[in-house]
């Protein structure tokens, strides 16, 4: 991809983006592939019916969601807009979180590997993403302009809640002896893995450290899609699957989603007023 030079030269970063847009559309392109085979082949790919039941439908949201919002935040970025430069790590936090599930729920075989090669890539990208960013630089752009305390709020209840969901499923399945199923038990793993990003997260943004103000946003934006991505999964999952439509479940997802959904909105907002358009290349 070649860069918009003049408009990526007014973000505010310590060093070139070029290295992060190969590897992020290397990953881009290897979630198309894993997401389609899965797809495709899913008797190949996935060999037990639990495996099936539980990532089929989100191979579709892969395609629908994952993929579509790491290419617009690349975009974004390419364009100048700080906002796309604030997406990306939540996009690539979408990618990891998606793929620590799978890694620890499939068997051995080559769409393991695949998985596991988008699970380092993305968390190694994010990281250096992130150190990349100037954090004081963002803090003086958006200071006072963001509710850092409800977006700092929900972050820290979002985290707190997932730690205490996957702690205490683990705990109730070892003290009734009753195993969870493979899928279940990588979802905790994931959620225990995810929480203290949650937490630290919305407590530097709520103190309005430097570091929340760059990673606040790509962390509502991250958990924004993942509620949307969870509802069009157990929307679609009855139509390609065997399993049956909960309405229940969709309707306290989508209640959940719209907790997250405000702090984000308003932080975009926040974001997009605050920075001055640019000029066309």
């Amino acid at each position: 991809m070649k860069t918009n030079q003049s408009s990526i030269a007014q973000l505010p970063i310590k060093h070139s983006l070029n290295l992060y847009y190969g590897v992020s559309l290397l990953i881009a392109l290897l979630m198309f592939v894993a997401s389609l085979a899965g797809l495709l082949y899913p008797q190949i790919v996935y060999p037990s019916d639990e495996l099936r039941q539980a990532f089929i439908p989100n191979d579709l949201v892969n395609l629908l969601i994952g993929l579509p919002i790491l290419l617009l935040s690349m975009w974004l970025a390419w364009r100048g807009k700080l906002v796309g430069l604030l997406f990306w790590p939540g996009a690539l936090f979408y990618v990891f979180y998606t793929y620590v599930v799978y890694v620890f729920s499939m068997p051995l075989n080559l769409a393991l590997l695949l998985q596991l090669a988008l699970l380092i890539l993305s968390a190694y990208t994010l990281i250096a993403f992130v150190t990349n960013i100037e954090g004081v630089s963002v803090k003086n752009q958006l200071a006072g302009v963001v509710s850092e305390r409800l977006g700092g709020g929900v972050l820290l209840g979002f985290g707190i809640l997932f730690l205490l969901r996957a702690t205490g499923m683990m705990l109730s399945a070892i003290a009734n002896q009753a195993p969870l199923a493979n899928t279940e038990i990588a979802l905790n793993i994931t959620d225990l893995l995810i929480a203290p990003a949650f937490i630290i997260g919305g407590l530097l943004f709520w103190r309005r450290a430097a570091l929340g103000y760059v990673t606040g946003l790509g962390l509502l934006f991250q958990a924004s899609m993942l509620f949307i991505g969870l509802v069009v999964i157990l929307i679609v999952r009855p139509y390609i699957t065997t399993a049956q439509f909960a309405l229940v479940d969709v309707l306290v997802v989508t209640l959940m989603g719209m907790v997250c959904f405000v702090p984000f909105v308003l932080f975009l907002r926040g974001v997009t007023s605050k920075q001055k358009p640019l000029p066309l290349p």
